[in-house]
């Protein structure tokens, strides 16, 4: 579960499996660092690209053995072989977490769905996947969204309502039964690319934090100037991803740079 005292920096993987293991693999071991398997990767991946990044984050964070880390996809297993080993592993990886004293955070990790319907079913996937949270979007349907917290909630895993192309997004939390853990105020990339003067709405995140104790994160924006005025503007958590798209030899350097913003 997120710390609602702590702000967070979340790296949204876009790309393919290979880009993201790499980027994986150099970005500091911080616990503000929440890694997010984008909706691209999803659509490309499914459940085995939530999964395999949640485990290759969770092995960076133990330090695990390259004979830990291998992966069960090979052609001479059956699909039925493939998933009971898969739930062998991680069971075995969640086990020597819990027992790793000397770890201090544990690896968060984010299945953006951007759910629209079938609520249930799709928080059944992230579940399958290993993730710890979903997303879904404020413009679904409100039994969509109440179905889908409230299977969050049965599972154990934070929700995120994704506020992309919604005016107003405390119309949409007046209406629900429960409340999701973390609001998203997106503006989307073809926004930003085809209308250049749309703007990221900043100024939402007083009026949700002033009607309910929930957590903001804002996404839409990756330059250091707009991670700062997230910051600026109380969010809690600010979502970058152009800058970890590709893997690259700054890839170290900017994860530090964007922490250092956030604190």
């Amino acid at each position: 579960m997120l710390d609602k005292k702590q702000r967070y920096l979340q790296i949204a993987l876009n790309s393919t499996l290979n880009e993201a293991r790499s980027i994986i693999n150099q970005i500091p071991l911080d616990k503000r660092i929440i890694i997010e398997v984008g909706t691209p990767l999803i659509k490309t991946y499914g459940i085995r690209g939530i999964r395999d990044i949640g485990l290759w984050w969770m092995q960076r964070v133990l330090a695990y053995n390259q004979e830990d880390s291998r992966t069960f996809h090979s052609d001479s297993l059956s699909p039925l072989l493939i998933k009971y080993f898969e739930k062998r592993k991680i069971e075995k990886q969640k086990r020597e977490f819990r027992e790793k004293k000397e770890i201090s955070f544990a690896p968060y990790i984010v299945a953006d769905l951007k759910c629209m319907d079938r609520g249930v079913r799709e928080v059944e996937i992230a579940i399958e996947g290993g993730a710890n949270a979903a997303t879904i979007l404020g413009q679904a349907p409100i039994e969509t969204l109440d179905s889908f917290i409230e299977k969050c909630q049965e599972y154990n895993l934070d929700s995120m309502i994704d506020m992309m192309n919604v005016e107003f997004p405390l119309q949409v939390l007046r209406q629900l039964k429960k409340l999701p853990q973390v609001v998203i105020l997106h503006r989307g990339v073809d926004e930003e690319a085809f209308n250049p003067e749309e703007e990221i709405p900043f100024h939402e995140i007083q009026r949700i934090k002033s009607n309910y104790d929930i957590m903001v994160a804002i996404a839409g924006g990756d330059t250091f100037q707009e991670v700062q005025r997230a910051v600026f503007n109380d969010a809690d958590i600010v979502v970058v991803w152009k800058s970890f798209y590709k893997s690259t030899t700054q890839t170290v350097e900017l994860a530090e740079e964007f922490l250092k913003e956030i604190r």
